[in-house]
């Protein structure tokens, strides 16, 4: 709860540093705001208080707190040069930090009205994101675009809530699960679970509910899409796992096998789809739809590996995908576009950049010694231990496919010969930051357990 209030009161200080004249100071102060939040919340371990049956902060609030917190303070300083070039810098600031408390309430909510608060906090700021490059028309296009598809998946979500209230007559989610197990919940009830079911699948970009996901994150600025790709995600994800894991866990038999194919599909067709393009920061969209996929395992799984696996996941993806789109928002400025062609002989002109975007490309191919490896490890021990061998035996396969698009990208760099040697010259919180999501990338590869052993 100290982590929602401190991100609320920085929100309303941004934009405050418009009208006050103090602006230069907005980001150190945003930065330091982060670092003092993420150390409230981790005092916050440990407790499991309810608020006005609203909020539960609970360990499972306060570990995926910290992630999107810390992954937050990674973004910041990823995007450090987008904020630069705006002369409206304050109100990306605040429409960031408020969407970044709207993905708290949605990992501590405990009533469905502030999983919708929690949705619609997110979820407006980044429509804005989106499209905030006016004189972009793929960018206008992605606002466009997310605005319609996030408005009409709203609407099933909140069809879906309706109908969960008029068949239990509570928003409280644990309330609703003991009229579950009670075997009281009626036609209408399960009617309502598929409708949330639709709407939160949107928000994970599963397919097939992925359509939005490649034009919004190729046309939306990189940094706005790399936050899409990582807090967005795993928010979205939290939430999904508190409702099914606490409120619907009793009538899994209804779900489980329509998650299944879902997972299955999203494996299958983010992977593929992938392979064909030629587009980084495209191929890099399709690839946020396949992880989709693997962490719908650890939602189906249903056991005791599902939680810790989940953070897991959400964790090494997030830091893999800031590291890579880090790199390519250097490498299409100075080569002027996307492809991967731009990558070419990138080892020789630049070889820490290569370096830097050779471990998170191995991370998020589940390559050892990384973080990406225990990640997928421990979501295929969940799904394998609930009894979906074959559905392993289909993210095995989606993941040998995506070492291949990977590592088209590290032959670029390295085996390929760029005519445009031009050096890329990196600025000191870049390097640093590069260095640390690394260092981040290969300890959590080495020490997984330290991650694994909290939930």
């Amino acid at each position: 709860m100290k982590a929602l209030i401190l991100l609320s009161s920085l929100g309303v200080i941004a934009l405050l540093a418009e009208i006050f004249s103090f602006k230069k100071l907005v980001y150190p102060l945003v930065i330091i705001g982060l670092i003092t939040t993420l150390i409230f919340n981790a005092f916050d371990w440990g407790t499991d208080i309810t608020y006005f049956n609203m909020m539960r902060y609970d360990d499972f609030a306060v570990a995926f707190s910290t992630v999107l917190i810390g992954v937050s303070i990674l973004w910041f300083v990823m995007a450090d040069g987008f904020f630069k070039e705006e002369s409206n810098m304050t109100d990306y600031f605040s429409l960031v930090i408020f969407s970044l408390a709207g993905a708290v309430i949605m990992v501590s909510y405990s009533n469905m009205a502030m999983l919708f608060l929690g949705i619609e906090i997110l979820s407006i700021p980044m429509y804005v994101l989106a499209g905030s490059k006016k004189d972009d028309v793929l960018s206008n296009e992605a606002g466009f675009k997310y605005l319609i598809m996030g408005a009409f998946a709203t609407g099933f979500l909140l069809f879906g809530i309706a109908l969960i209230y008029g068949a239990t007559a509570s928003f409280d989610i644990v309330e609703i699960a003991q009229v579950v197990s009670t075997g009281g919940a009626s036609s209408i009830f399960y009617v309502g679970l598929l409708l949330m079911l639709v709407g939160l699948s949107f928000k994970v970009s599963a397919v097939p509910f992925h359509f939005w996901a490649p034009d919004v994150y190729q046309g939306a600025p990189t940094p706005v899409t790399a936050y899409m790709a990582t807090i967005v995600k795993t928010a979205a994800f939290a939430a999904f796992l508190r409702l099914f894991y606490t409120c619907f866990q009793g009538s899994a038999g209804t779900w489980t096998s329509i998650v299944v194919v879902m997972a299955g599909l999203t494996l299958l067709v983010g992977n593929i789809t992938a392979v064909l393009q030629t587009s980084t920061k495209r191929m890099l969209a399709y690839s946020s739809i396949a992880h989709a996929g693997y962490m719908l395992l650890g939602l189906v799984a249903l056991n005791g590996y599902s939680q810790s696996s989940i953070l897991m996941y959400t964790l090494a993806y997030s830091v893999g995908s800031i590291t890579s789109f880090g790199v390519l928002g250097y490498v299409a400025k100075a080569r002027g576009g996307d492809s991967i062609d731009s990558f070419n002989g990138l080892a020789k002109t630049n070889p820490f950049l290569a370096f830097v975007m050779t471990v998170a490309l191995l991370s998020l191919a589940g390559i050892p010694p990384t973080a990406g490896f225990f990640a997928k490890y421990y979501i295929f021990t969940a799904a394998f231990q609930a009894g979906h061998a074959w559905l392993v035996l289909v993210a095995i396969l989606a993941s040998l496919i995506g070492v291949y698009y990977y590592f088209k990208i590290i032959i670029a760099m390295y085996f390929k010969h760029n005519n445009n040697e031009s050096a890329i010259e990196l600025s000191f919180n870049h390097k640093l930051l590069f260095v640390i999501t690394v260092l981040l990338t290969i300890a959590l590869g080495l020490m997984p357990d330290f991650v694994i052993g909290l939930l």
